[in-house]
Parts: C-alpha cells; structure tokens; sequence
C-alpha cells in the first residue's frame, strides 16, 4: 500500500472512564446514560454513517455535533478504510470491533481504576504489530479522557501541557483538583511511573490510553507510520509508546481549534519527538450551521478528526469537508426520522439534540 493510491487504515479506540461522570467536567452528554452511549455511537458513525444501535447522534448540550460527523464525512469523501477496538466500551455497538480485553474505567480517584490495563495493553502492542498497513492514523472517543489523560502524564512525570476540554470554557481548576485526588488514592506519586506506561495507566488512567499506547507500541515497532489524530489525549498516548521504549518517530494531526487552544502544543509534541500537523476545516465561514460550533470552542478535537482532515488535505479535498458534513449530518438525521416514524427508535438527540457529546479530545471530554 502506497499513500499515492490508499489512504491509510483509520483505527478508532473507543471506551469509557467513570470520570466522566463528575459534574461539570465534559461535554460529552445531558445525562449518564447518553454519556455511556457516545463512544459506541461514534464506532457505528464511522462504520455505517448512521447510528445503528445507539439511541441518537452524539450531540453536546448546545447542539455541537460529535466529530465523529466530520471524520465520517471525510471517508466518504477519501475512503479510508475503518477499524474499531473496544477500548472498555460500557454498551454495546453496532459496529463491528476488535477486543483485547478492555473493561470499562473507574472514577480515577477510586483505586485501582483501570485493572484491564496491563492485559489490554499487551494484547493492543501484539494487535498493532500484526497489522499490515504501512501507514495509519489512531484517534480516540472517551468522554473525560483529557482529565485522565492529564493525571496519566503526571504519573509519567511528562506535566509539560494543561489538557484540552470540549467545553468553550475549559475547567482547568476542576480537572487539576481530580487528579489531584486520584493522587490520593492511587499507590504512586507523580513522576514515579515513569517507564511503566502500563502502571500509569492502571493506576489513574483510562482504558482506551492503555489501548492506545499499545496499538501505537506495536505499530511502531513494526515499521509502520503513525499518525495520532487528536490533541491533548494522543500526547498521552505518545508519552506512554515513549516509557515503553519504543522511540521511533511518529505525528500528531489535530485541529486548528485545538492547537489554538492549548499554548505549548508543539514543544510538548516535539518531547514526545512527534511532528504536529495543524488542519483548518473552515467551519468559521457562513454557512457552516452546526459545524460553527467548533470554531467557537466546543468540542474541537475527538474521534480521529484532526487526522481524518489532514488525510482530507493531503488529497485535496478539505474544501469539500463543511458541505459533505452537513450532508452526512443531514442524512443521519432524516434516517432518525424515518425511523422514529416506523417506530424504530424514539427520536432521542436530534439536530438540537441532548445525546452524548461530541466524542473525544477538545474534544477528549467530548472529553474533558
């Protein structure tokens, strides 16, 4: 396989962290329950354009759309190739998934949250050596994972960047004095996981870092080219594929609503010897509808997106990414309709809609 004539395998890790829970923290859903439903209903996005099993459209309380819209947008626009691994998913999808025995994440601040992680860890590193792709790109959806992501790189002794949030305003002090508290309860100080990823993300992590890491790991010992499609969370995931020795370079794709968010991107990145590719989608323009949102600071990474616009870019085509996501929007939602209508599903989470949030980075809670 050749960049010239394949774009590379997208590969979505997707789970859950009990953190997520803590009010005020994501973006990520109105309530528990739609919460839980958004990594699923991103892996069935990318896979089906439509959501099959979840209950609706992942969408923030003020209507954002998930990313997980424009990453699927982009496929048709580029046709990429989809892989799904169950990183601790809480409810079942859809979408068909790869599993290496992920369990869903506590709250970080109870011990011992994420037990799966050294197993899950393992079984991704063996998974990602295994595959045959010589290019792909890793993104993620776990709402709170940037506040997990946060504490994860304070085990590692790697604190260089404060985390993304996909709320507008970020609640730094909130996610400071969770980790703090997982801290607390957890059998480490800061710093003193450094070289065991796995023990970091056991102790105050979440399961799909531990996935992550791995698959990264194993990808990158194979010879394969990486490409993490986020933000503050893939700098997690990069910290980890570091302390578990594996040194070969790799790059960071995100967004320009969250590199301009996050001071100190690059040289994080650059200690992590990743290269950083910033896209701009261009959803400040008129005519964007929904998409605006992003631009105005809700959910500005999560679910591959940064790296799924830069493979947009890369074939010329991320002028064309803001009318095909508002058709891929459009299509999903007449879908729901003509279902509700028929009785298939309740109409739950439509364009105004109260799903879950956007999925991932800025993202990350869609995630914290």
């Amino acid at each position: 396989m050749t960049r010239a004539t394949e774009p590379p395998r997208v590969i979505l890790v997707a789970g859950t962290t009990r953190t997520a829970e803590i009010e005020g923290i994501s973006a990520a859903g109105a309530s528990r329950d739609a919460l839980l439903h958004t990594p699923g209903a991103d892996a069935e996005l990318l896979t089906y354009g439509d959501v099959v099993r979840a209950p609706a459209l992942p969408v923030s309380p003020t209507g954002c759309p998930t990313p997980a819209l424009v990453t699927r947008a982009v496929r048709d626009l580029v046709g990429f190739d989809v892989t799904v691994v169950d990183g601790g998913l809480a409810r079942p999808t859809g979408a068909p998934t790869v599993t290496v025995g992920a369990r869903p994440g506590d709250d970080i601040r109870e011990p011992d949250p994420v037990q799966t992680a050294p197993g899950a860890f393992t079984a991704a590193r063996a998974f990602g050596r295994g595959l045959p792709d010589e290019r792909i790109v890793v993104g993620e959806t776990i709402p709170g994972g940037t506040t997990t992501a946060m504490a994860v790189r304070r085990a590692l002794g790697e604190s260089r960047i404060e985390p993304s949030s996909s709320l507008p305003e970020n609640p730094i002090e909130l996610k400071r004095r969770v980790v703090d508290e997982a801290f607390e309860t957890a059998p480490l100080e800061p710093g003193q996981a450094a070289h065991t990823p796995e023990r970091a993300v056991r102790s105050v992590g979440d399961p799909v870092l531990a996935v992550a890491a791995g698959l990264v790991a194993g990808a990158l010992e194979s010879g394969t080219e990486v490409m993490l499609g986020g933000g503050t969370q893939l700098l997690a995931v990069a910290a980890l594929v570091r302390h578990a020795g594996v040194p070969r370079p790799a790059t960071l794709a995100t967004t320009r609503y969250l590199a301009d968010d996050v001071s100190g991107l690059r040289e994080a990145a650059a200690a992590f010897d990743l290269d950083v590719v910033v896209s701009d989608p261009g959803f400040d323009a008129d005519g964007a509808g929904p998409l605006a949102a992003f631009a105005d600071g809700v959910a500005k990474e999560g679910a591959a997106m940064g790296g799924a616009l830069r493979l947009a870019d890369e074939a010329g085509r991320l002028d064309d990414v803001t009318e095909t996501t508002l058709g891929v929007l459009d299509r999903v939602r007449s879908s729901r309709d003509e279902r509700a209508g028929r009785g298939g599903i309740d109409g739950r989470g439509d364009g105004d809609g109260r799903r879950g949030g956007p999925g991932g980075d800025g993202g990350g809670d869609r995630g914290p």
